[in-house]
């Protein structure tokens, strides 16, 4: 493996192509081995696995993973840099690039390809702009993944893990949880990349969950009742899911469901719990249950 992750190997390449950051993909290349090592590690790749890597920039990270995988396909969707990755991965066979939006990209027919099927073992360094719609496309599509290893914005780390009560918990929380089990792997600070970032960041693992935590019969209106629960945090949970018109639940309805569930009925969104939301939503919105392996709908956004 060479010494790509060096900052002075890294500018000498990018200057040689020619290349410029382009802001609207949110460019960051990652110049420090040791936080390249607590990526891999914290992936927990096996030599059998087939690692979907999204965003390889130029290619430092692909490395690493190319030589703890079995293979290694990198979805990269700056055209520029593919020039760039046919020479740092030129020894590695074992790795197969494709230039395109990840969005776009059939998961399902990657993993039939590349892995017979398998789950796929994903990690990235995700530009911070798109960091959510990528996290949840892969989590609520029922794609073949089995883990998800990604470096984000700390902030947005935090709220992925958090629990009831905090600031940083909101509809992230409750949505990623669903479907997934976070692990906060590292902390890394804005020198370790090329250009810099103006925030931290930080490493996050969500294990994919072989079934949802909580049972609830109708999955979409959970996520209707969440979203609205946090669009507007102020407001009590009745007065928020009333004035969101949420499945036409009034504020006296709402209140009396949460006090048949032991809860104050002025409670807030970030006091409740996932299986007291499931509950909730349960009293509130009827219909049939929503079978545990299907794919969910849009689940809340990052508030």
């Amino acid at each position: 493996m060479s010494d790509l992750w060096r900052p002075q190997n890294t500018l000498d390449l990018i200057r040689r192509y020619d290349f410029r950051f382009r802001k609207k993909f949110g460019q960051n290349f990652l110049i420090d081995s040791h936080v390249l090592d607590k990526i891999a590690d914290a992936a927990q790749i096996d030599p059998d696995d087939c690692v979907l890597e999204i965003g390889p920039g130029i290619g430092t990270l692909t490395q690493v993973l190319a030589e703890r995988a079995r293979h290694v396909v990198a979805v990269e969707i700056d055209p520029e840099l593919i020039p760039i990755l046919s020479e740092t991965l030129k020894e590695y066979s074992n790795v197969t690039v494709i230039q395109g939006d990840i969005l776009k990209q059939d998961i399902a027919e990657i993993a039939e390809t590349y892995n017979g099927g398998r789950p796929l073992n994903v990690t990235a360094n995700l530009p911070y702009y798109i960091t959510t719609p990528i996290l949840m496309n892969l989590l609520e599509s029922g794609a073949p993944v089995k883990s998800i290893t990604v470096m984000v914005q700390k902030e947005v780390a935090e709220r992925m893990q958090a629990g009831p009560g905090g600031k940083d918990y909101g509809a992230l929380s409750l949505s990623v949880q669903f479907y997934a089990e976070p692990y906060l792997a590292a902390n890394v600070p804005p020198n370790c990349f090329i250009p810099r970032p103006n925030v931290g960041s930080a490493v996050i693992r969500l294990t994919k969950r072989s079934e949802p935590p909580v049972r609830v019969r109708d999955r979409e209106f959970l996520f209707q009742l969440i979203r609205a629960a946090f669009n507007q945090r102020r407001k009590t949970l009745a007065n928020a899911v009333s004035h969101a018109g949420v499945g036409q639940v009034t504020r006296e309805r709402a209140a009396g469901a949460l006090k048949r569930l032991g809860l104050s009925e002025t409670a807030r969104g970030e006091e409740l719990s996932l299986s007291e939301f499931a509950a909730l939503s349960d009293l509130l919105g009827g219909g049939e249950k929503t079978p545990d392996n299907s794919g969910g709908p849009s689940a809340p956004g990052s508030n």
